[in-house]
């Protein structure tokens, strides 16, 4: 089998000092139900802030500002699939989130509300790359 890597752009959108999170449709193939943030993977001959700002309209309906590269990371998802996760600093010019039918909720969340529903993983990455600065 041949190894593959996708490139994944997320979002941190930030709104009156509160950060958007989605939560995943349950019929989702990929942690169905599960909070994250807004974002998606990068097609071939793409732009990093065009897809980014690609992604975010088609799941989100925003229009946003990009600020900063926040971080980037990388893992494997399986034996023979590694993604590179780039998270992207945001501000949104409005908090009218139109959701995609990929998603079946959103909150503009605080830290704590953020601890307890976003996964291990994603808060981890958050606290070493002192994300809560921004809220």
């Amino acid at each position: 089998m041949e190894n593959i890597i996708i490139v994944a752009l997320k979002a941190i959108i930030v709104f009156d000092d509160k950060i958007l999170i989605i939560q995943r449709s349950a019929d989702d193939m990929v942690a169905a139900s599960t909070w994250e943030f807004v974002g998606g993977k990068l097609e071939f001959g793409e732009e990093l802030d065009t897809a980014l700002k690609r992604e975010i309209k088609e799941e989100v309906g925003l229009d946003v500002s990009i600020e900063e590269l926040l971080y980037a990371t990388t893992f494997k998802t399986h034996e023979h699939r590694q993604l590179v996760l780039l998270t992207y600093l945001c501000t949104a010019e409005s908090a009218k989130v139109k959701l995609s039918t990929e998603h079946q909720n959103f909150l503009w969340a605080n830290k704590s509300q953020m601890l307890e529903m976003l996964h291990e993983p994603i808060i981890t990455d958050l606290d070493k790359n002192d994300i809560w600065r921004f809220i």
